[in-house]
């Protein structure tokens, strides 16, 4: 299998995978943990077409696509946007947010090929802090700690959603 990550543009190539990746895995992360109108309202106003537009757009954002066999997969977004635990208060900082991979595409270098690029985007400037924010049950906690993030004890809050998160940061 052909593994790739690239960075997505505000094309109409670019719009039209990150509606599909953003809508479908917003479903399977947390369609058994938040209620249907809810999680309705969070795709809407995060991940319309228009508001995917505007974060591609963004100064604070980069997108990241994942391909397996030249399939969309997964995807990543690099921001320096979100609330920053206050250990980091005023430190350079990025947050790999929305890190997830579709259920349907199970090996691990597909994963791995997304999480190494997030780092090597992130590391790209000396003396940055990087940093995670996920919902208590996400799978992809284990990953992070096994790669050298560690917990923090401080208040996280999910963006958009009401659920218990955990921040970690790269040690």
């Amino acid at each position: 299998m052909k593994v790739t990550t690239k960075f997505t543009i505000a094309t109409d190539q670019g719009v039209e995978t990150l509606l599909v990746l953003t809508r479908q895995l917003a479903i399977e992360k947390y369609s058994s943990i938040v209620e249907p109108p809810l999680l309705d309202r969070y795709i809407a106003e995060n991940f319309s077409k228009k508001a995917l537009i505007d974060e591609l757009n963004s100064m604070s954002n980069q997108w990241l696509v994942v391909y397996a066999d030249n399939r969309p997969a997964g995807y990543a977004r690099i921001t320096t946007r979100g609330h920053k635990p206050q250990l980091l208060d005023g430190k350079p900082s990025v947050r790999i947010a929305d890190f997830g991979i579709l259920n349907v595409f199970t090996a691990p270098a597909i994963r791995d090929a997304l999480f190494e690029k997030c780092l090597a985007v992130s590391r790209a400037h000396h003396g940055i802090q990087i940093w995670v924010n996920e919902h208590l049950e996400s799978p992809w906690i284990g990953l992070f700690e096994s790669n050298g993030f560690t917990r923090i004890q401080d208040a996280c809050e999910l963006d958009g959603l009401p659920l218990q998160s955990v921040c970690l940061i790269a040690s």
